[in-house]
């Protein structure tokens, strides 16, 4: 995401945007992570874990296992905990994104991946998903979001979910 400037965090009139965001494991201890771009700059991009806002009366669990099944087509998962929390602001598609995101763990048989539900926007700034095993993402020179996440997931396998959610540092990019 890109821009020098470094913009103050939310005032107390910016209302954060809450959002579900999953951390998806296969059989073999690989995240799924979605990579996306700037709409109209594909060369600026990054990866991601599923997930997006909360919609209406849902909760965040079912805000979550909703973004999963549209941005992935999967539904057979085993939703865990909320593992990490952060507040984040970005720029992207010509505004500013205030959100307040939680991250659940999620575990999965099933690794064949068909986006059935992206938005309009997804579909301009979505060009696919892949399965990273903990030493590709360490190992990884593209932009990850969370900026850390290699870091938190091999601390994920190691030590397991933690007993209370960790919150992140807030990222304002």
């Amino acid at each position: 995401m890109p821009g020098p400037e470094r913009p103050a965090a939310p005032g107390p009139l910016t209302p954060l945007r809450p959002v579900a965001r999953v951390v998806l494991l296969d059989p073999r201890d690989r995240i799924l992570l979605m990579h996306g771009f700037e709409p109209g700059a594909p060369d600026d991009d990054w990866w991601f874990t599923p997930g997006g806002g909360v919609e209406g009366a849902e909760t965040r669990q079912e805000a979550a296992l909703r973004e999963l099944a549209e941005e992935t087509g999967i539904t057979e998962v085993e939703l865990g905990p909320v593992i990490w929390q952060r507040i984040c602001s970005f720029p992207f598609d010509g505004r500013r994104w205030y959100q307040d995101e939680w991250y659940f763990l999620a575990r999965t048989e099933r690794t064949a991946v068909a986006p059935r539900a992206l938005t309009e926007l997804e579909r301009r700034s979505v060009s696919g998903l892949r399965w990273w095993t903990s030493a590709e993402l360490s190992a990884a020179r593209e932009t990850v979001y969370p900026t850390k996440l290699a870091g938190l997931l091999r601390t994920l396998l190691d030590e397991g979910p933690p007993s209370m959610p960790v919150v992140l540092a807030p990222e304002i990019v």
